[in-house]
C-alpha cells in the first residue's frame, strides 16, 4: 500500500464513526491487563483512540486515561461514550502531551496507520522511563472452520492480512519500532494472543465488516455486492443463520518496553 492509499484508508473512518462505535468490538481485558502489568504506573495514553473502544476497557481497569484521536467525528463519538475521559485532538505524529507524562501508550487497531518515522520519537518523548508501548488488534480466529470460510468469502477488503492470527504475526514481526537519533530506545517486542469473542447476528456482523477501511473506500456498487455475498454466506451456515452467536476472535498484542 503506497502512502496516498494508506492515507485514504486511514482517513476513511470518520464518515462511519457512528457505525464504528456501534459495531466494532472492544478488547479482551486479559490482553489489556497484560500490557499494564509491565508499566511503571497507570497513566495511559490511548493513541489513535477512535470512538473509545479501548478507552472504555482501560477506564474499567482503573487506568488514568488520556485519549488522543485525529478525526473529529470519531473524537465526538469518543467524548459521548466516555464523558469522564480527557479526550484531545491530535495524532501519533503530533501528540499534545508533555514529555515523560505517561507510563504506557496503547493503540487499538491503529498502530499500522502511524508514520513511525515521525510517531516513534513522539511516543518516546511522552513515555516515562521504563514505560510501555503496545499495539492491540482484534483478529478473527480462523482456526475455527466457519471463520476461515468467512474470511475467504469476505475477501481482503473486509478481512485483511492483519485480521487473522498468522497474518497478524507476520505483519508485526518486523514492526518499525521507535528510534531516536538512530538509536533504539525500546527493547525486544513480545507478541501474545488472548481469546476474545464478539456477540453478533448475521446483520450486525455484516455491519461490522462494513466498517473495515477496505470496505469504506470501495465504490458503493462493489461494496454492496461484497456485503451481500457475506450476508448470503452467513445465512447458509448453521452457526450463523439464526439469532445471535459468538464470533470467535483473539486480541493480538505487540508489547515493547522503553529502555
Amino acid at each position: 500500500m503506497d502512502q496516498n492509499e494508506r492515507h485514504l484508508h486511514a482517513s476513511s473512518f470518520g464518515a462511519a464513526a457512528a457505525a464504528y462505535a456501534e459495531h466494532r468490538p472492544d478488547y479482551a481485558h486479559a490482553a489489556v491487563r497484560w500490557v499494564l502489568e509491565a508499566a511503571p504506573g497507570l497513566r495511559v495514553l490511548d493513541l489513535g483512540a477512535g470512538t473509545g473502544k479501548l478507552t472504555g476497557v482501560l477506564v474499567g481497569l482503573g487506568a488514568e486515561v488520556v485519549a488522543v484521536e485525529p478525526d473529529p467525528a470519531m473524537l465526538a463519538e469518543l467524548r459521548c461514550s466516555q464523558p469522564t475521559v480527557r479526550a484531545l485532538s491530535g495524532s501519533a505524529e503530533a501528540i499534545p502531551l508533555p514529555d515523560a507524562s505517561v507510563d504506557a501508550v496503547l493503540a487499538g487497531n491503529a498502530m499500522h496507520w502511524f508514520d513511525m518515522a515521525v510517531a516513534g520519537p513522539e511516543i518516546d518523548r511522552v513515555l516515562a522511563p521504563g514505560g510501555i508501548l503496545a499495539g492491540l488488534w482484534n483478529v478473527m480466529d480462523d482456526r475455527v472452520a466457519w471463520v476461515a470460510d468467512l474470511a475467504r468469502v469476505s475477501g481482503p477488503a473486509a478481512v485483511g492480512p492483519r485480521d487473522t492470527p498468522a497474518g497478524w504475526r507476520a505483519a508485526t514481526a518486523a514492526a518499525h519500532l521507535p528510534r531516536t537519533g538512530g538509536t533504539a530506545r525500546f527493547g525486544s517486542p513480545e507478541q501474545r494472543l488472548f481469546p476474545h469473542g464478539h456477540r453478533r447476528t448475521a446483520d450486525s456482523l455484516v455491519a461490522t465488516l462494513g466498517t473495515r477501511a477496505g470496505m469504506l473506500v470501495m465504490p458503493e456498487k462493489e461494496r454492496k455486492a461484497a456485503l451481500d455475498g457475506i450476508r448470503a454466506f452467513l445465512a447458509g451456515r448453521p452457526e450463523t443463520a439464526e439469532g445471535e452467536f459468538a464470533l470467535p476472535m483473539l486480541t493480538a498484542v505487540l508489547r515493547v518496553g522503553r529502555l
